[in-house]
């Protein structure tokens, strides 16, 4: 058996969760496995100890400066720290050096700086944390951002929205290489949901801060949250609001980036999330309270937005 060498990168000021959630799954794999299937280490610049973005101090494992290929997964950590990493020649330099020597390559959040600087993402598409979604994509033309997935992977290049998100995409590695049934223990032992999709959401709507640049379009998004299974086309939501249909989708292309009807169907999509993960209701009663009449017209505009029907992603969620 060929023992799989996984090199994490960090640096200065990088997110702890961001490594753990990686190494920690590996070496689980390792135990449930009974055997040396990855051999995971830390690489820092100079093998010196960095300081985390949380504040705690982990000691480099290896000197990154030196480290040689063959590696089979090579993955960049994410943090605060990253755009001074993404800045570093050194860091940025052997990143290019390592990938071109390694099977797999991966970021964590916003790891994909690093990544993107090493120039390994032009012509691709990727996800990093929500919050620095648009960043990466002022920084770098090259590049199609998408901040909704948890992980993306395109080729042999993955990238992981952030923190516990790298928990997903490491299972779905585990999973690539030796099989669910390995994943599927490995997820259990870590407490967390088995296969959660890579195109999942990286948030709900309803846990997103309002758009309080505009009172008008706040208004008429609490009045579709409290409303799921009420009129609300755009017509409607108009006249509610007192303007034209096209002021108003002007204002919610402007401060939500998505027109009305689009954003009343991801929310009843979300809604309709919640309440397959948290509830045993059957699906017509789901469909009904979220606005969508029939469980044949939620199961499309779920496969729709998460790329799996409703049954498959209430299953994902109970299997831990």
């Amino acid at each position: 058996m060929t023992v799989r060498r996984v090199l994490v990168v960090g640096y200065h000021a990088a997110e702890l969760l961001d490594i753990a959630c990686v190494t920690s799954p590996l070496i689980v794999a390792n135990f449930y496995a009974r055997e040396h299937l990855y051999d995971v280490a830390l690489a820092t610049p100079s093998a010196r100890p960095i300081v985390c973005g949380t504040g705690l101090t982990l000691q480099g494992q290896q000197a990154l400066e030196k480290v040689t290929g063959p590696l089979d997964t090579l993955i960049v950590s994410g943090g605060i720290g990253y755009e001074d990493a993404a800045d570093s020649k050194v860091v940025v330099g052997h990143v290019r050096r390592l990938a071109r020597e390694s099977r797999r390559v991966a970021s964590v959040c916003t790891g994909a700086a690093v990544l993107a600087a090493a120039g390994l993402l032009d012509g691709r598409r990727v996800t990093t944390h929500w919050k620095y979604a648009r960043t990466l994509a002022e920084c770098h033309p090259a590049i199609q951002v998408d901040a909704d997935p948890i992980f993306i992977r395109d080729g042999h290049i993955a990238t992981a929205a952030g923190v516990t998100s790298a928990i997903d995409l490491t299972l779905a590695f585990i999973e690539e290489d030796n099989g669910p049934a390995l994943a599927r223990e490995v997820a259990r032992e870590l407490v967390t949901y088995m296969q959660r999709p890579g195109n999942q959401a990286q948030m709900s709507m309803f846990t997103e801060a309002p758009p309080l640049s505009d009172d008008l379009v706040r208004r008429v998004v609490d009045h579709v949250a409290a409303n799921l299974d009420a009129d609300l086309t755009t017509a409607t939501l108009a006249a509610a609001a007192g303007v034209s249909e096209r002021h108003l989708t002007r204002l919610f292309l402007k401060h939500l980036g998505l027109p009305p009807g689009r954003y009343v169907r991801r929310a009843r999509t979300e809604a309709a999330a919640h309440l397959l993960a948290s509830t045993s209701l059957p699906m017509a009663t789901i469909a009904s309270r979220c606005g969508f009449g029939t469980a044949e017209t939620l199961r499309q505009a779920f496969v729709d937005r998460y790329g799996l029907p409703p049954s498959r992603y209430r299953l994902a969620q109970s299997t831990v």
